[in-house]
């Protein structure tokens, strides 16, 4: 069983990550499907713009959610079973990739901003904060949900590094995910950037047609 529980952990973490709750919390208060409007990207930016900020903000905990929970329930109940820091990195990636090409939605998902802020808070609370506080100072500032996001992911492996000793014992699994999430979530944003250089990209709040 033991053999076994790293590759059931990690698919636990992706299924988990598939569950795209931008798509199922719209159907359950009766809002648009976010796929059909806006930035076509089923995730809580979108959704805020439909006109409904509780919608979005619920989006925004569950999408979060799906990625702190595997990473935290292998940190806590892994030992047992011998799952390490390098299943704690594999099911917080397997989460982001969940979101990203979730197998319940054609493989087609979000840009797991929300996703990979939850899997941060699992890895470290403070690491959390830093991160999550650094996306609201530039989004607060800039008003771009994309620059916010992109400086954020950026920082968060830089931020695991820099407190290695002082407030945990940085592990090169860990670190490598972060940087491969970090990656990855560049690579989704990779249109939001060509819109950010040419002054096009949509502020938060505004409503794309």
């Amino acid at each position: 069983m033991q053999t076994a529980a790293p590759f059931l952990a990690v698919l636990a973490a992706y299924l988990l990550g598939s569950l795209a709750f931008a798509v199922l919390v719209s159907r359950v208060m009766g809002l648009k499907d976010p796929r059909t409007f806006g930035s076509g990207n089923p995730g809580a930016t979108n959704v805020l713009r439909s006109g409904s900020k509780p919608a979005a903000v619920v989006t925004l905990l569950l999408d979060a959610l799906k990625g702190f929970v595997p990473v935290m329930l292998v940190k806590v109940y892994g030992e047992a079973y011998g799952l390490g820091d390098g299943t704690v990195a594999m099911a917080g990636l397997a989460a982001f990739l969940g979101h990203l090409y979730p197998v319940f939605f054609r493989f087609q998902g979000g840009k797991g901003v929300a996703t990979f802020i939850g899997v941060v808070f699992g890895i470290h609370w403070i690491l959390g904060i830093a991160t999550g506080l650094t996306w609201m100072i530039i989004a607060f500032f800039f008003r771009y949900s994309s620059l916010a996001s992109l400086i954020a992911a950026i920082f968060a492996p830089v931020y695991y590094l820099l407190g290695d000793r002082i407030a945990w014992y940085a592990e090169r699994p860990i670190a490598f995910a972060l940087f491969a999430m970090a990656a990855l979530l560049a690579w989704r944003h990779r249109a939001n950037i060509q819109r950010l250089l040419r002054g096009k990209e949509s502020r938060l709040g505004s409503r794309k047609a």
